[in-house]
């Protein structure tokens, strides 16, 4: 080992990295995630190893000048005394115990919220938020804005003004977050399974704050991205699930699943269909239970005529499967028996859900629904104007429907997150509201798979399916 500089190292912040300034080249003292950048003759880290930095250089007595910190300890007292539900508290302590590091699970509609704004008071350190969609970041800056003495600062959604007190979004996190990178001691990242990956995760790796908390009530991914968080955020700290908290913190329910059938035309063309398409991938050798087999197919069905006619016939099963026109009968039938409650309709495309609005006469929320239009229809439901929304997939998180009571699943992905969080939005607790959620299925297609795999959750354990034709 060389000689190693008597000065005091000097830490810096730059572009989304930490530098590590007076070490030799051969010599990083065994601090974490350090390479050495001959263009500055210094080593470097990305910003999230600032908190790792700092403690080594602690442990090891070592002397150094913090210049990437670009903020101070910064008290937030609540201004709203609002008391603590005792799963709040478990996770707050559980988190801060844990080194205000890790994710903190809970259903909708349990407060994650509130523990956020008790992590803010607690870390006591500029705070940024991280949020996926511009609604939530209006519902979060509205919140903050409520509960803290303090100017809010905004980034997103055409705005640009950094406080001590932010929320922005995930997009502008991770596009902005090399220059404010150095300012927070506080991250937290809500719907937090959004992270992980190469875009969004700079939000995360660029920034030094110390604490950082995912709140989240669905942290596993398909692809398995969920195991990045333990970098990113922290480990999982605490976990509550439904079933724990139904009746007491969230509405009790109920689930049934509801069959219909094909009419004789449309299982003949729902069986040809499928065999042109089956028929495409056995001769192709395409293993749809394969990754990436999804990707295989396309570029396959792209290069010949008969992959064409694949594809097509693959889309036109699925139409019939999801979008089977006796669901609208049961639908109907669904709505007069919940005439006076309050109804979320659910579909997996846009197609459908314009039907309803059409046939039904309901509104309907789409992406393709205007901010304020989107935010009008919402307070309407809440109030009982508009006892009835139809919704593709752009209300499955972040919004907040305390009234809901009856939510109808009139087809969706096999994903189980978009099921829990569909189930969600019925869940809040609303006075003594029951809520009940009907999975309307089309029998002896692949979305009875589809349902069953998608209900690989506690939350819809020792649900009896009903049938219906």
């Amino acid at each position: 080992m060389s000689s190693t500089s008597t000065a005091p190292l000097r830490l810096a912040f730059e572009g989304g990295t930490v530098l590590v300034e007076g070490l030799p080249e051969d010599d990083a003292r065994g601090l974490p995630g350090l390479r050495f950048d001959p263009r500055v003759k210094a080593f470097r880290a990305e910003a999230i190893w600032y908190r790792s930095i700092v403690e080594s250089l602690r442990t090891q007595k070592i002397a150094y000048t913090d210049d990437a910190r670009d903020y101070g300890p910064t008290p937030w007292p609540m201004r709203v005394s609002k008391a603590a539900f005792p799963h709040q508290t478990e996770g707050l302590d559980t988190w801060w115990a844990s080194g205000g590091r890790g994710v903190v699970v809970l259903p909708t509609g349990t407060g994650k919220t509130h523990l956020a704004n008790l992590a803010i008071e607690r870390a006591s350190r500029p705070a940024l938020i991280v949020t996926p969609t511009i609604d939530l970041l209006n519902q979060w800056y509205d919140e903050l804005t409520l509960v803290f003495n303090t100017e809010v600062g905004l980034l997103g959604g055409g705005s640009y003004d950094i406080k001590p007190l932010t929320v922005t979004t995930y997009d502008s996190a991770y596009m902005n977050m090399e220059r404010i990178g150095s300012k927070f001691g506080l991250l937290i990242f809500d719907e937090c399974h959004h992270l992980p990956g190469p875009t969004y995760g700079l939000a995360a790796t660029c920034a030094i704050a110390p604490f950082r908390l995912g709140l989240t009530a669905t942290p596993e991914r398909a692809d398995n991205a969920h195991t990045q968080l333990d970098h990113l955020i922290g480990p999982i700290v605490y976990r509550r699930e439904i079933t724990q908290l139904r009746g007491l913190y969230l509405a009790d329910y109920k689930i049934e699943t509801l069959f219909v059938a094909l009419t004789e035309e449309e299982r003949y063309r729902y069986e040809s269909d499928r065999e042109t398409y089956r028929a495409f991938l056995a001769d192709n050798g395409i293993d749809m239970r394969r990754p990436g087999a999804w990707g295989q197919f396309l570029f396959a069905a792209h290069r010949s005529a008969a992959g064409r006619q694949a594809y097509l016939a693959y889309r036109e099963q699925r139409t019939l499967a999801l979008a089977a026109p006796a669901k609208l009968s049961l639908l109907d039938r669904l709505l007069e028996r919940h005439n006076g409650d309050r109804v979320l309709i659910f579909t997996h495309d846009n197609a459908t859900v314009y039907t309803i609005a059409r046939q039904f006469l309901v509104p309907v929320i789409t992406h393709q629904t205007k901010t304020k239009e989107r935010r009008d229809v919402l307070l309407k439901f809440n109030s009982g104007e508009y006892p009835i929304v139809a919704t593709s997939r752009v209300l499955n998180e972040g919004v907040n429907v305390p009234e809901a009571n009856v939510a109808i699943i009139l087809s969706g992905s096999g994903s189980i997150r978009e099921h829990v969080q569909r189930l969600g939005r019925i869940l809040r607790k609303s006075g003594s509201k029951e809520a009940i959620l009907y999975e309307v299925i089309t029998r002896d297609t692949t979305e009875e798979y589809t349902s069953n795999r998608r209900r690989q959750h506690d939350a819809y354990g020792g649900t009896a399916p009903t049938t219906q034709s």
